[in-house]
């Protein structure tokens, strides 16, 4: 089993920055990709990055260019840096994790963005 705490929401103005933490316990060996997702009010839970074990990233076209996701192996974390936040980024973002087949979801932490 796969449990991921995220960490680094908050309130933010519009061109700040964020960073999220996700903090991957339990059998964390053999994860391949892991991701961060989100979900706004009324709204489906889409994927924002994703990186692979490899370090090989994709990202949604509209965070393309603003978010980073990167990862530190030796913690068991994976980061996901938010620059230049627009009021569209507001929502719970959720850490994912893919290993052998099971996906895994952290319980999400709000992030809020202001004018």
């Amino acid at each position: 089993q796969v449990q991921l705490v995220e960490s680094g929401g908050g309130l933010v103005q519009a061109g700040g920055s964020l960073r999220l933490s996700c903090a991957a316990s339990g059998t964390i060996f053999n994860i391949n990709t892991m991701g961060w997702y989100r979900q706004a009010p009324g709204k489906q839970r889409d994927l924002v990055a994703r990186i692979t074990s490899g370090g090989v990233t994709n990202y949604a076209d509209s965070v393309k260019g603003r978010f980073t996701i990167s990862r530190d192996n030796a913690k068991n974390t994976v980061y996901l840096q938010m620059n230049s936040l627009k009021l569209e980024d507001t929502a719970v973002y959720y850490c994912n994790a893919l290993r052998a087949g099971s996906m895994y979801w952290g319980q999400g932490t709000q992030v809020t963005v202001s004018s």
